[in-house]
């Protein structure tokens, strides 16, 4: 990866960290402010709404900060390492918990008149798209795993034609 490429996605990383604490500080307490005002008939508390919004921006947080540490390793030419995976285990775990809280909301919004059935559905479907990147993470995972093992054997095969000559 060249070091434009990375610089440039160190840049988009940046910007998304900086918007999403804004919104974590800024925005989501406007939200919970005009929530309140407004006579609606959900069967939880407004405050279960931001809060499940803020732990869904803490996911999206924790993904940025390790792609960053990837990026990192790519940089430096170590990310075909074991170091690698417990971003990655991360990572998924994040995408997963993102799921478990979009289908929260989706619990949530469920009873009651105030919000229609499609919405609901619509609410399922993006738990199955975020459950579905979660896979894909895992199948690169899967991918790493592989370029490891072969990194391994590589320097094992080096190592023994060193000491032959």
């Amino acid at each position: 990866m060249g070091k434009l490429t990375v610089l440039a996605l160190r840049v988009v990383i940046g910007m998304l960290l900086a918007g999403s604490v804004f919104v974590q500080a800024a925005m989501v307490p406007l939200l919970g402010s005009d929530l309140e005002g407004i006579d609606t008939d959900l069967a939880y508390p407004v405050a279960a709404f931001l809060v499940v919004v803020v732990l869904g921006i803490v996911t999206a947080q924790v993904v940025l900060v390790c792609v960053w540490r990837l990026l990192t390793m790519v940089r430096r030419g170590t990310v075909f390492s074991h170091a690698a995976f417990r971003y990655v285990h991360i990572v998924i775990g994040a995408f997963v918990a993102a799921a478990l809280l979009v289908f929260a909301l989706g619990v949530m919004l469920a009873p009651g008149e105030a919000v229609a059935p499609g919405v609901v559905l619509l609410v399922g479907g993006v738990v199955v798209a975020v459950l579905g990147v979660a896979l894909v993470v895992l199948v690169l995972r899967m991918l790493l795993a592989q370029a490891v093992a072969r990194d391994v054997e590589a320097a094992r095969m080096q190592a023994e034609l060193a000491e032959v000559i």
